[in-house]
């Protein structure tokens, strides 16, 4: 009797000190992996064993064995298949949770509307995500969209802004295939296109090529479908669009990006200058949102012919080319006050700035 005692106060002694050392071994944080910062992938099937085995080949965690039992412990928890980024030491306990949380490494990136498919590939090299020619490449394979738009010439206008997440391997084909799923997602609840006698009714491409237009042309929401219902009263009679965002585009596309559009920008050579040919331009020139898709397709009943910003950061509509002329007038003399207070108030000279 006493020699079971005496074992089983073994056995306890040895359970606990077990469980010490397993304590020992997953509570310290570990700085054992070469280079400080490692990606480690563990891929779908992977037992909990198989885990703690890649985890300790990539010294992320002290010990193999220590990791295992405290994930064996934790069984109602499964271990996430994905890529993980570790940048500094932690301890196991936080390497075992990060995995079941299924924390991956991903690269966040957000596409705000109206940019156009070269400041979305500038920012996607920006933040490592993929090369900024290849993304220009995978842009330009219209397969993803023939259904809907098969005579576009790239996947301008139908990579819909947003938030996105993409892991480090994702290809920039992947990256372009979310982003027109995205605006196909959206693309199914817009209501059908506006009916005669408001305007043309417009194919899919050309709503979109519409969208963006609006979409450069006002940020204020409410505003939009006014905006698109000028456009589509100057489609109608046959009056040029005469938007500048479809110059800076133009121009774009010329290699010769501008942010502020001249006189002289004006009459750059190119089917998508709204100034020098009537109708809309053969494609989008941005990426717009849902209120400008939406805009689009159920603009506002108007019988205004102009618009011209205010001071306000809306604009100012008009009915007539008087009405137009002296709104642009007041435009200008409102910017005119301004300058000259500026130059009042800070009266340095100024270097030009180049853009």
């Amino acid at each position: 009797m006493r020699r079971l005692g005496f074992l089983a106060l073994l056995l306890i002694a040895a359970l606990g000190g077990a469980a010490g050392w397993v304590d020992s071994q997953i509570s310290r944080p570990y700085r054992g992996h070469r280079p400080e910062k490692v990606f480690v992938d563990i891929p779908h099937g992977t037992s909990r064993w198989g885990v703690a085995a890649i985890l300790r080949k990539n010294d992320v965690i002290r010990s193999k064995l220590a990791f295992a039992l405290f994930s064996d412990w934790h069984y109602r928890r499964a271990l996430q298949a994905g890529e993980y980024y570790f940048d500094h030491p932690v301890n196991s306990r936080e390497v075992f949770w990060k995995v079941a949380h299924g924390q991956i490494f991903v690269h966040t990136v957000t596409i705000p509307e109206g940019w156009n498919l070269f400041d979305i590939a500038d920012e996607l090299e920006r933040q490592g995500v993929c090369d900024r020619a290849d993304f220009l490449t995978a842009a330009h394979d219209t397969t993803l969209i023939q259904d809907l738009a098969p005579q576009a010439n790239s996947l301008e206008g139908f990579l819909f802004p947003s938030t996105y997440e993409f892991s480090r391997k994702a290809t920039c084909e992947q990256v372009a295939k979310r982003m027109v799923q995205n605006f196909r997602a959206v693309w199914e609840t817009l209501p059908p296109a506006a009916a005669p006698p408001l305007g043309p009714v417009l194919d899919a491409l050309q709503a979109v090529t519409l969208a963006s237009l609006v979409e450069r042309e006002t940020p204020e929401a409410d505003e939009r479908p006014l905006v698109a219902g000028v456009f589509y009263n100057r489609l109608r009679i046959g009056n040029p669009l005469q938007c500048d965002p479809t110059v800076q585009y133009a121009m774009e596309l010329a290699g010769r990006p501008e942010k502020n559009v001249h006189a002289v920008d004006l009459k750059v050579n190119s089917p998508y200058n709204t100034y020098e040919h009537k109708g809309l331009p053969p494609g989008p020139i941005a990426n717009p949102g849902e209120a400008s898709l939406r805009a689009a397709r159920g603009p506002t009943t108007t019988d205004y012919m102009y618009f011209v910003a205010d001071d306000a950061g809306g604009h100012a509509f008009s009915r007539t080319l008087a009405e137009h002329n002296r709104n642009v007038a007041r435009l200008r003399k409102l910017l005119a006050h301004d300058a000259a207070a500026a130059a009042v108030a800070d009266p340095a000279p100024k270097k030009p700035v180049r853009h």
